[in-house]
């Protein structure tokens, strides 16, 4: 359990811009994130991975790699609060590996590669509220499968990284990055952004075999109904290895189908997440519900490995 007295008082981190992972095949990647439905766009050795309609990159992926690895981790600041950040690192013992005054690179307690960069707010500012699904009477309803197009996520929701010291991590973004504990289950803890973000705009796990990893992205869409498209999508596209869902969270109440990706991390359709506005004190859970009221609501039981860090086995 982290003390919250520790946590700053001050800035804190307005979202998490992006985030960079190593694969061993750009052409698998590029395939499978295209079947996903977002924006990928390749340059070089690299994929930029955006959403339709939206000029933000929210990941990117490199390619030439001996096997699947996160490489690092980009977190979005004002302008104004850069001097906070960097005596905040300072008072905790980290030296910047580089530091331009725009972007701060370091690495955080657990080794991970991190960036504080100055950048627009790309967090959601307030709650999607989700429109009604269409109601018939003495008509059908739903369209037939010849009219539907690919689901396209709206927006990068959030991710989740593997560490070897949960409380260790949470110290560390809580004290000097300014993030908020939403809850805690067990190994695994979600945070928040002090200017307004979704339950979660980063979480974290605890690595059963140690070392830091890529476990999951999460990108928003419109209705249960394209997360049941986005699944039927990704199936059709030859991806059915073994995901999870679809179902429904208790930690944050999104509706949620994972699905496995070609080196056994996940990429997650999302709809409907809980929303915490700046200001609010939103109370967490700090022990973990039980074990039977944590992941999950309703949906099919957890894969067996969904918590297990590819990259450190």
């Amino acid at each position: 359990m982290t003390d919250m007295s520790k946590a700053s008082t001050g800035p804190g981190v307005h979202s998490l811009d992006h985030f960079a992972v190593q694969v061993p095949d750009l052409d698998v990647a590029e395939k499978f994130y295209t079947t996903f439905g977002l924006d990928v766009q390749r340059s070089g050795n690299e994929l930029k991975l955006g959403c339709f309609g939206q000029d933000h990159i929210w990941a990117v992926i490199k390619g030439g790699a001996e096997r699947k690895k996160l490489d690092y981790v980009s977190f979005g600041i004002f302008k104004e609060d850069v001097d906070v950040f960097r005596g905040r690192l300072e008072k905790y013992g980290i030296t910047p590996d580089e530091d331009n005054g725009e972007s701060i690179w370091f690495h955080d307690p657990n080794g991970m590669k991190v960036e504080l960069q100055v950048a627009a707010k790309s967090s959601p500012s307030s709650k999607r509220i989700p429109q009604p699904m269409p109601c018939t009477v003495g008509g059908r309803a739903a369209p037939f499968r010849r009219e539907i197009t690919q689901v396209h996520p709206s927006r990068f929701a959030h991710a989740l990284f593997f560490t070897p010291d949960i409380k260790k991590t949470l110290d560390f973004y809580c004290e000097v990055l300014g993030l908020r504990i939403s809850d805690e289950a067990g190994p695994i803890a979600f945070l928040h952004g002090i200017y307004g973000s979704d339950h979660h705009l980063v979480a974290f796990a605890e690595s059963p075999s140690g070392g830091v990893g890529y476990h999951h992205s999460s990108w928003d869409v419109g209705s249960i109904e394209e997360i049941g498209l986005g699944a039927m999508q990704m199936e059709e596209g030859g991806y059915t290895g073994k995901g999870w869902g679809l179902g429904r969270h208790v930690l944050g109440s999104n509706y949620f189908q994972y699905v496995r990706d070609p080196w056994n991390s996940y990429v997650e359709f999302n709809f409907d997440i809980d929303y915490i506005p700046e200001g609010m004190y939103w109370e967490p859970n700090m022990d973990g519900p039980a074990p039977e009221d944590t992941l999950y609501l309703w949906g099919p039981g957890v894969p067996e490995d969904f918590v297990v860090n590819y990259e450190n086995e």
